[in-house]
């Protein structure tokens, strides 16, 4: 019998509370946060509509709009526990105007929030690099392209 301690399989709960008809399946849902999570991780992903992603936006950042993915982080240390809000609409309406398939912004979107459950940030660019870096290697094994590539996708920065 082996001693070292084994990685736990994340335990990830997906709710859809939304009525946008684009929605990934709960399965490809979990399987993008599987390959975003590197840690132990208690995780609920939430899909809200617009109305539900701007009161949580307003309660808990005091910005008072819906945005794309919220994070929010209940313990910071493994096993981690965290949910994930992703507004459908926002989602959705971003991926037009940046050109992509809605399937791979949700993708960008579930491994841009869960890297932030575990640390990675945004707030200057050396910390953005090392964010965006990680996530360019994630989404590259689902052959989703560069999320970063084209102008159009720095609304993204926001979540």
């Amino acid at each position: 019998m082996s001693t070292a301690k084994q990685k736990r399989a994340p335990q990830i709960a997906v709710q859809n509370a939304s009525t946008a008809r684009n929605v990934p399946t709960p399965a490809r849902i979990r399987q993008w946060a599987r390959a975003a999570l590197s840690v132990d991780a208690q995780v609920t992903i939430r899909i809200v509509g617009q109305a539900e992603g701007r009161l949580l936006n307003r309660s808990y950042r005091r910005k008072d709009y819906a945005t794309n993915v919220l994070t929010f982080v209940f313990r910071d240390h493994a096993p981690l526990e965290g949910d994930l809000a992703l507004c459908a609409p926002v989602i959705t309406r971003e991926a037009r105007m940046q050109r992509k398939p809605v399937t791979a912004h949700y993708a960008h979107m579930i491994v841009h929030g869960l890297l932030h459950l575990q640390g990675y940030g945004h707030e200057n660019n050396q910390d953005a690099a090392v964010m965006e870096r990680r996530e360019r290697t994630l989404l590259a094994r689902f052959g989703y392209p560069d999320p970063y590539q084209s102008p159009e996708t720095s609304a993204v920065r926001g979540g």
